[in-house]
């Protein structure tokens, strides 16, 4: 039902500030001013769409957002209420002004970027983050934090890791398999330095990650690339290389969501996988990039899930899960000798991780704050995901290939003929729209094929940025 509380609010096509973010903020405005109190139903997403003539999903990311802040509440089958204890209202007006600048500062020559799949950073759980950091340091041991830690990371907070890995993705390992590492990619650097020599070979997925590949040749390894297609990686490639290369010590994989393409390596690949590296001696190197944002029934359990896969290395990263600054990544092996080497080598570079940071975010995974976050956020991205979809189909229908994703950030979108990419990249960002071109995830060879990230975006940039592309195509 209606309640006596109007809403109004002028929106402004012009302005900076995504549509949704604009109903958000005139929604806080509301209950800041106290027209809106605790406990005060709001209309359904339905009625106020219509109120403002504008399309529903916009509204349900408005809702979203005030949701995950804790302006709102949500009660099954009765509908959506002000929170009865709210947020402060000058700490978010203060953490959004941060985003702002930030997001200011990264888009200084293009109004519209299409990154790789971006989280949204105007979600983050930075209020209950900055509490916990507070509280933390509120401590009457908090002395006993400020020394040294393990260069592995803080004990509970990879206690906590692991339970997720052991409980949530079905592997078997205890707190001496992991090392707590800055971000994904410090992960990569290590597991590369402490597994590979001179001469070695890798096998890794092409299109692929390049990041993982240039720690890889850092460490003085020789990539070889495995071809992909709508399974996943190619098991023909990887018995081809087997058969003419003697030195091969790992594969890189990203079999969940495979990136760039967004595929997920069948079942029937994943235990050839397994086969072949139990009897060829090769370790799999499996980066679980974005494992949380799953919009299916379940997510695929990881290859170092399966119990007969002797040599693994298996990473993934709390980055995309709290916030892109937050540099939280993790690194699991069942070689426990590789840890330890891993654990040596950190200590030279990085004597230790953030040890108040860890504290932090095992106090947000105690109370609940994660996993709620999680189950908001993924609902959040499934919306928007929907809406990208729905623009795609609008405007680029007849033009391109794509396949609807069942999680992650981004979109794999092939175009039905062959274009230059360079030209288009080129065209586009004359008009301050930039997107990821296919030579920064191809090997060699020209990919007739680009990753849209849609997680960042708001729904009016994501339609003027698909809209340039379909008239550019």
């Amino acid at each position: 039902m209606l309640r006596g509380w109007k809403f109004e609010i002028h929106l402004d096509e012009q302005s900076d500030k995504a549509v949704y973010l604009q109903i958000a903020d005139a929604i806080i405005k509301d209950i800041h001013s106290g027209r809106l109190k605790p406990g005060d139903a709001l209309p359904g997403s339905r009625n106020l769409a219509q109120l403002l003539k504008i399309n529903r999903n916009t509204v349900v990311e408005a809702l979203n957002v005030l949701l995950i802040e804790g302006w709102l509440i949500s009660k099954e089958r009765q509908g959506t209420f002000v929170a009865d204890t709210l947020p402060d209202f000058k700490e978010v007006q203060k953490n959004n002004l941060v985003t702002t600048v930030i997001k200011d500062t990264a888009s200084e020559h293009y109004h519209i970027q299409f990154d790789d799949g971006h989280p949204d950073s105007k979600i983050a759980p930075i209020t209950e983050l900055a509490r916990a950091y507070r509280q933390i340091f509120n401590q009457k041991a908090r002395w006993q934090m400020m020394g040294y830690g393990n260069e592995l990371g803080d004990s509970e907070f990879r206690k906590a890791i692991v339970q997720m890995l052991n409980h949530q993705r079905g592997m078997q390992v205890d707190e001496q398999s992991i090392c707590i590492t800055r971000g994904s990619q410090m992960a990569m650097y290590l597991t590369a330095q402490c597994l590979f020599t001179k001469g070695d070979y890798v096998l890794v997925e092409n299109p692929g990650y390049k990041p993982a590949w240039s720690a890889f040749e850092n460490a003085g390894a020789t990539l070889l690339p495995v071809r992909v297609d709508k399974d996943g990686l190619l098991i023909d490639d990887v018995i081809s290389y087997l058969k003419s290369h003697k030195k091969i010590k790992a594969i890189y994989v990203t079999p969940h969501r495979q990136y760039p393409t967004t595929v997920t390596l069948s079942l029937t690949r994943r235990l050839e996988l397994i086969r072949l590296s139990n009897k060829y001696g090769f370790t799999i190197i499996e980066d679980d990039y974005d494992n949380e944002f799953h919009f299916g029934y379940r997510p695929v359990l990881p290859l170092s899930s399966f119990t007969e896969l002797k040599n693994y290395v298996y990473i993934g990263t709390m980055s995309k899960v709290v916030a892109p600054a937050l540099r939280i990544g993790y690194l699991v092996s069942n070689d426990i000798s590789l840890i330890e080497r891993v654990g040596s080598l950190r200590k030279i570079i990085d004597v230790q991780g953030d040890s108040i940071m860890e504290q932090a975010v095992l106090q947000l995974i105690k109370d609940g704050t994660i996993k709620r976050h999680i189950k908001k956020s993924t609902n959040h991205y499934k919306a928007k995901r929907d809406v990208a979809s729905g623009l795609l189909k609008k405007h680029l229908k007849e033009k391109v290939t794509y396949i609807l994703p069942d999680g992650g950030l981004a979109f794999w979108i092939v175009p039905n003929k062959c274009v230059d990419w360079l030209q288009i990249s080129n065209k586009l960002k004359s008009k301050g729209i930039k997107f990821i071109t296919p030579d920064t995830y191809s090997f060699d060879e020209t990919i007739n094929g680009i990753r849209l990230g849609y997680g960042s975006l708001s729904e009016k940039k994501m339609e003027e940025g698909i809209l340039a592309l379909a008239k550019t195509l």
